[in-house]
């Protein structure tokens, strides 16, 4: 028998038999999807590596009966549902020895068809507003968040620098929410960014950085749910840090899906020697209620089968330039202290061919903080702040990133995206209106600080 052959009927065996597959009829009735695997390793991605690598498949649950939602396919993963309800992205292999590519399926048919392209991975679709997609896809060897139009057309990259980068949701203002490695290009512990559709203005949801956060999810109440390594946990517009999920002890899979208000199903599991299970939880219940278990596999994924609101269209504010402005407020700023008056100057650092860091230039920072430079686009930035000797008083530890065209103006030097300006005028902007320019060629290899 070919190896080929063997793995197909494995996966089939994995998720079809229903007499292996637990279900309470008293419990959730919507219908909804949901992804069988026997191993599931959700930070994987950090490292290029599959989270599914002995293949999974998506199921379709409607009214106490299973199907799989793609019969055909060798595996399928990551269903997300369109916004009409009637159709599905999903990360799929219609053949073993195919890379996850993703692919659509209109429900009512039962058709997919292709949307990615390539050689390489391309895993974790969602949709967004006006028929795109965006989804992760490997290019030299990382994921990088992709937007590409449902029918057709160049793919536009929204995610650039040394790191691996994984969308998890799409919230009700336009912005993607991804996931990756804090500090930003680096590949350590999993937080959550934003970034806008055209790919500017990306930004950390919150700057309280500490323990692992992935998989985040927007509730009807317009918070963030996610799971960390303390179980859940989330982000409300009122606070300005994470704040705790009073939820029942053990380990959460992220990917909430809203079957009311504060009635979510979600993947747990009691410990780490366990298979994930699909469960209900009323927020503020000290109970679980199982919906969907398997002895030998874990189900998780869980997405409600429904329409839902189109998320706000984003315009974009990218002017045809080939580099990008970027006015900082106040350097003062910020969630560290500097001392009143000694933050002299600012240097912007990206890295080389061989990762190492590369200084661009320096510009001067006014007494009140303010500092406006123009910078390459599409690759990492870093930036430092100096005293009046040229010592340095802060330099970012991961970096950041602007678009072709972007004009941005931050409040401060990690200030956080919670942190408003104050209403004066920047006096670099009274002094001079032409930024400092940090494109040129006299770039040179700097080891960074004195």
């Amino acid at each position: 028998m070919s190896p080929r052959l063997i793995l197909s009927l494995l996966l089939l065996l994995v998720g079809t038999d229903p007499a292996r597959r637990v279900a309470q009829a008293n419990n959730n009735s919507r219908p909804f999807l949901y992804t069988v695997s026997q191993t599931y390793n959700p930070l994987a991605w950090m490292h290029g590596a599959d989270r599914f690598p002995a293949g999974a498949m998506i199921f379709v649950r409607d009214e106490n009966q299973e199907h799989a939602l793609v019969p055909g396919f060798a595996a399928s993963a990551d269903p997300a549902v369109s916004f009409d309800g009637h159709r599905v992205v999903f990360a799929g292999k219609a053949r073993p020895q195919d890379p996850w590519q993703v692919w659509e399926l209109d429900m009512d048919t039962g058709k997919p068809r292709r949307i990615s392209g390539g050689n390489e991975d391309c895993i974790r679709p969602l949709y967004v507003p006006d028929e795109n997609a965006v989804y992760a896809c490997k290019r030299a060897g990382s994921f990088t968040v992709i937007s590409s139009p449902l029918s057709g057309g160049g793919p536009l990259a929204l995610t650039y620098g040394p790191a691996h980068f994984l969308p998890t949701d799409v919230l009700r203002d336009g912005r993607i929410l991804f996931e990756a490695g804090y500090p930003l290009g680096t590949e350590t512990t999993p937080e959550l960014y934003t970034v806008y559709s055209d790919g500017s203005g990306i930004e950390s949801y919150r700057c309280d950085h500490g323990s692992a956060r992935h998989s985040g999810r927007q509730s009807s109440s317009g918070d963030i749910v996610f799971a960390s390594a303390h179980g859940l946990g989330r982000f409300t517009s009122a606070k300005a840090q994470q704040l705790p999920i009073s939820a029942p002890a053990g380990e959460y899979a992220g990917d909430i899906s809203e079957t009311a208000p504060s009635e979510w199903l979600l993947a747990w599991r009691p410990d780490s020697k366990s298979h994930f299970r699909i469960m209900q939880w009323n927020a503020g219940s000290k109970e679980l209620q199982p919906i969907l278990e398997d002895a030998n596999a874990n189900v998780l994924q869980p997405t409600i089968i429904a329409p839902r609101p189109v998320p706000n269209r984003h315009p974009s504010g990218l002017h045809d330039w080939n580099n990008a402005n970027l006015l900082c407020l106040n350097a003062y700023t910020s969630k560290y202290t500097f001392a009143p008056g000694s933050i002299h100057s600012v240097r912007m650092f990206t890295r080389d061919s061989n990762g190492n860091p590369k200084l661009l230039g320096t510009a001067p920072v006014e007494k009140d903080g303010s500092f406006f430079v123009q910078v390459p686009t599409e690759q990492p930035l870093q930036i430092e702040l100096l005293d009046s000797a040229g010592h340095t008083l802060k330099r970012e530890t991961g970096f950041f990133y602007m678009r072709r065209g972007e004009q941005r103006g931050c409040v401060g030097c990690h200030a956080g995206p919670e942190t408003s300006p104050e209403n004066a005028v920047p006096q670099i902007l009274l002094k001079w209106t032409t930024p400092a320019d940090m494109t040129g060629p006299s770039a040179q290899t700097a080891s960074g600080g004195h």
